[in-house]
């Protein structure tokens, strides 16, 4: 599913166009952003792509989704 990050101080934030929803990040298994798993404050898992770590925000990605309600 496609998805938009950007990063509002020290908040990361996710856009999920398909259900116009804005979220932000609230959990990550990783200290980056990229190659783990992040936790949206409605509940929902994403499994992220391996990015650079330096990779430039806002961006849209391919990230598949874990967890959540099934729609």
């Amino acid at each position: 599913m496609k998805v938009m990050l950007r990063k509002l101080g020290d908040v990361y934030e996710i856009y999920v166009p398909k259900k116009d929803l804005e979220e932000k990040v609230v959990e990550m298994e990783k200290e980056t952003l990229w190659g783990g798993w992040i936790k949206i404050a409605n509940g929902w898992t994403f499994a992220m792509p391996d990015m650079p770590v330096d990779t430039k925000l806002p961006i849209t990605v391919e990230a598949r989704k874990l967890s959540g309600d099934d729609d």
